[in-house]
Order: C-alpha cells, then structure tokens, then sequence
C-alpha cells in the first residue's frame, strides 16, 4: 500500500494535469459499459424463467431438478461475489471487471452446450462466479468513478442494465423459445460480454484505488479523464488524502471489519441486502410463468404477463434511478416498501380464492403481480446495490462489498431453492403473505437503521462513521445536511 504522506505536494499542483476534454462523455461511457454486466446478469439470470420449461421437456425434470437448475447460478454467484473481493483489491477493479466479463463469455457457451442436466447445472455455477462477482466490483467501480452528486444516477445505471437484461431474457423467452430453443437463448449472452471485455481496456481506473495502490499522482492522472475541473479534482484528491492517510492495518481488509466504529454500516448494507433479495421480487423473476400455469394461465399467457412483470422492472428502476439522487436513498425506500406490502396481500388474497380463468379474479392477480413489482423494483431493489457501494471505508471497501454481494446472493439463493418447497408447504396465497411480512420488516428495518447517504461522498460517510453519527436519529437522518 502506498504511504500518502509523501505525496501531499501533489495536492498543489493539480493545476499542472490538463482536463481532458472529453471527461463528462467518459464517466458516463466508463458507468454505461460496466453496467453492461448487470444487464448479462439479468439476462442470465432471468432467461431461465422462458428457457426452464423447455429444460424440464428435454431434461425430464421434477420440481426438485428444476429448482437445481434455477439456483445454481446462485451458488457460484455467492463464491464469486466473495472471491472477486480479493481480486478488485489486487488487481484493481477494471481488471476485475474483465476477468469477470470473460467468465460471463465461457459460461453462456458451456451452459448452452451442456449435454445433460448435471453438466448444466456445474455450467451454471460457474456462470454464476461471473454474476456475483459482477455485482461485486462493477458497483464499487462506478462508484468511486463518480462524483457524489453523481454517484446515486451512475451506480444505479447497474440497476437499469439488469432490468434491460431481464426484460430481453423474457422477449427471447416469450418470442423465440420455438424457433430457437433453449440452447441459443442462453449463448447470445457471450456477445455483449465480449464487448465489454475489450471496452474496459480503454476506460479509467478507479482513482481510489488508484491513490491507495500507486499513489496520488497517478489518480489524479484518472481523475482528470472523468472530472470537468480543476477545483473539483483539487476538492476531490484532498479527500481521498484525508481518509487515506494514516490508515493502520487493522483496518484493512477482514481485520478492519472487526472495528466496532465500521459495525453502523455492515448492519446497514447487509441489511437492506438481505431484504432486497428476500422480498420476493427475485422469485417473482424466475418463478412467475410456473405460478400462474399453476393458477390456471397457459403457458402463452403465463410467459406473456413474464414480459409484462419485465418492462414494469425495467421501468420502475429507470425511474428510480433518475430520481434517487434527489429523492434519497432513504426515503424511496419507506415510500415504495408500504405498497410491496399492500400489493403481496392482494396477490395472496386473490390466489387463496382461486379465481376462474379470464375472471375479474384472474386479471386482479395481473395487477398485484405488477403494482408489486412497480413498488418493490421502484424502492429497494434501484437502492440495494447502491449502498453497498458507498457505505464502507476505502481501505475494507473490497472485502465489504464481496460480503454485501454475498449477502445479496445468499439470500437470493435461499429464496429461490426453497421458492416451490414454500408454495407446497403453506401455498400459493400464503408463500405471498410471507413475503408480504417480509417487506414489512424491511421498512421498519429502513427506518430505525438506515441514514440517509444522498449529497454525501464517500469520505463524507466514512467520517460519519469514524465518528459515531452514522445510525439516523430524530431530526437528523442524513449523513449530510440536505
């Protein structure tokens, strides 16, 4: 690690680096590309939602196979979340980022190739180490490319692409399951993660953990690519400097997360991941066309209201994304978390009922599924990866955030491995009461633990830490002072 020290002159002379021209387009080209990972994430994730009925055809599946193959993704997703933590501190979140977009290259090749059901389950987990480890650094990376009040629009583009990715994988699934098969839905993915690959040569290093690895002056040379000015660069590099100097050891990496003055932020983040992936908006991606066949729609119509739970997705966190950085992280999420749990109850009430085909019931059953997914992908789902790119420290950041992944995708895979068992234990109306409970307790869990981190950089939240006012409190719930 670098001694910052030394290097405090080059505070004074950022002056003497020439601003590139081009800086604005560049951050946001830098966010746009590595987004493109949540959309292969989305896609490759929710293209089993179309494809998992024609896998059960070819394959012969049960209800126990088949959650197999929907969950595997999620299994190497949780070691991929964590191992790349140790990677993006290493080698550096750019690098990470490609050797994560060569995973996702691989993996859709050898799951569309998979002659049996074991082989494609064991392509699926290692497809599954480049979707954790996407989720893992393309985060991080945004966000420390980013300038704070930037910062909640750029992360949250990671969201967007993941609803792109969702709503192709359900138009594939919808319109092409016959004419292509199962197997070519799953391989395009390779494409645009090819792209990715190459791009990332061309695009900026984080220049925080430019400064914590080679020194001020060489992020400032990154700063200049994504910055418009020089006072902006100078505010910016005295921060980092800041935060930075003086770090001990033990508070880096897994030692540092030990430190009782970073505990405010783990029970935060990992928190709100918990809840973004136990809410039930996950299951509702994968399981939606199985759930309404079992309700009574054909398989036409159960795929078609999947494209329809999609572009809802993908509006919703478009939506979010565009305002999160002027309504707050905070406050999206108690706003939207009472309708998710209002719109669970209906879809529980109207499947206890067992409404008939092309009934009033029926279409109702529509409408809770969308105005769930409406509130839910609207609040905590645009908020959930975002703050587990801007809560923690710089010197545990890596090893943080492949927990926060983890978390997400440990919870994601308990949800979806015992997503059918639930339905068959309590039912269908009462698996939607749970998780209407569940996103209940995510809102009290919002309010009494969650701060509100809109305005705040990063080195803002970490001194917020450091001196015991992170945790919201009546009449003071931002880190910053809005």
């Amino acid at each position: 690690m670098q001694n910052f020290s030394p290097q405090a002159t080059s505070l004074a002379h950022v002056s003497e680096y020439e601003i590139s021209d081009n800086a604005r387009l560049t951050l946001w080209l830098a966010a746009a590309v590595a987004a493109i990972c949540g959309g292969l994430y989305g896609y490759d994730t929710g293209i089993i939602s179309g494809a998992l009925l024609l896998i059960t055809r070819d394959f012969h599946l049960g209800s126990t196979a088949q959650e197999f193959v929907a969950s595997a993704i999620l299994a190497g997703a949780v070691i991929g979340a964590v191992g790349t933590g140790w990677l993006s501190e290493r080698f550096g979140r750019r690098t990470t980022v490609m050797i994560v977009t060569a995973i996702f290259v691989t993996g859709a090749l050898a799951c569309s190739m998979a002659p049996d059901v074991g082989t494609l389950i064991a392509a699926r987990i290692y497809l599954g180490l480049g979707v954790g480890g996407s989720t893992q650094v393309v985060p991080m990376y945004i966000s420390e490319l980013a300038p704070a009040a930037k910062r909640g629009r750029l992360v949250t583009l990671f969201n967007v692409a993941i609803g792109i990715g969702i709503f192709l994988a359900n138009i594939v699934g919808f319109a092409m399951r016959d004419a292509w098969g199962w197997r070519p839905m799953i391989a395009i993915a390779a494409g645009p993660a090819l792209f990715v690959f190459i791009a990332m040569f061309f695009l900026p290093r984080s220049p925080r953990w430019t400064a914590e690895n080679r020194g001020l002056k060489a992020a400032i040379r990154e700063l200049i690519k994504v910055r418009t000015s020089h006072r902006e660069i100078h505010k910016e590099i005295k921060k980092i400097h800041a935060a930075a100097e003086n770090v001990s050891d033990d508070q880096r990496g897994w030692r540092g997360l030990s430190q009782p003055w970073v505990r405010p932020a783990l029970i935060a983040a990992f928190g709100v991941a918990f809840f973004t992936q136990c809410g039930g908006l996950e299951m509702m991606i994968y399981y939606a066309p199985t759930f309404l066949s079992d309700a009574g729609f054909g398989h036409s119509a159960a795929l078609l209201a999947s494209v329809g739970v999609a572009v809802v997705y993908l509006a919703m966190t478009l939506t979010g994304s565009l305002v999160v950085d002027r309504v707050g992280r905070r406050r999206l999420m108690l706003i939207m978390g009472p309708g998710s749990v209002l719109s669970l109850i209906g879809l529980g009430l109207m499947f206890m009922l067992h409404p008939d085909k092309g009934s009033v019931g029926s279409w109702m059953i529509i409408a809770f599924l969308l105005l769930f997914m409406m509130f839910n992908s609207g609040g905590i789902q645009v908020v959930g990866w975002l703050l587990g790119a801007e809560m923690f420290p710089l010197p545990m950041r890596g090893t943080a955030t492949s927990l926060h992944a983890a978390t997400l995708w440990g919870s994601n895979l308990l949800v979806t491995s015992t997503a059918l068992t639930l339905v068959q234990t309590i039912s269908l109306g009462g698996t939607m009461w749970f998780y209407a409970g569940v996103n209940l307790a995510s809102v009290l869990f919002v309010y009494f633990l969650v701060p509100e981190t809109r305005g705040a950089s990063l080195e803002d939240i970490e001194k917020a830490l450091r001196e015991g006012r992170f945790r919201p409190r009546r009449g003071q719930t931002a880190i910053v002072a809005q």
